[in-house]
């Protein structure tokens, strides 16, 4: 009798599992608009320019941020065009990225205290709300040549980076 309840007891119990899922789904508290669409001007054969004095129009991007202390604004100016015609030469770039406009008087601190760094600017979204950036983008063919015709286009990255 009691060899069997030796044996039972070195047996292995195998028992049953099963895995159990658990999903979330994460809504985002910073979300990206662009409230203007960006127009170069063509102020002189060599230069293409966002800025109002040149005949652009400069972007304005529009950031609504629910949750502060959460997210950091990334906005990088053109380095490359995504359309041109074919070029030969050397495109020289220079943009920046400021505030235009903020919902709440506790974000006029962002332009103050923004990254910069490459073509890149960082802002802390420190207060909930809404903030508007507007791009300064400038594109310089080589050395007084004239940029060929045709249709330019660049493109602004915006991220909303969480903290």
């Amino acid at each position: 009798m009691k060899l069997p309840l030796l044996i039972a007891l070195f047996i292995p119990v195998i028992g049953l599992c099963e895995d159990v899922i658990i999903t979330g789904t994460v809504q985002s508290k910073c979300v990206i608009n662009t409230d203007t669409a960006g127009v170069y001007g063509n102020p002189t054969p060599d230069k293409l320019s966002t800025a109002p004095a040149d005949g652009g129009v400069m972007p304005v991007i529009r950031y609504d941020v629910s949750l502060a202390d959460a997210y950091t604004a990334r906005v990088t100016t053109p380095t490359n065009f995504s359309t041109s015609p074919a070029l030969t030469d050397v495109v020289n770039w220079t943009g920046s990225t400021t505030v235009s406009a903020v919902s709440d008087t506790a974000m006029s601190d962002y332009d103050t205290n923004a990254v910069e760094y490459d073509e890149t600017t960082e802002f802390d979204l420190h207060t909930a709300g809404t903030v508007w950036f507007k791009v300064d983008s400038t594109a310089e063919y080589g050395y007084n040549k004239a940029f060929p015709g045709g249709t330019y286009r660049a493109v602004v990255e915006a991220e909303c980076i969480a903290n």
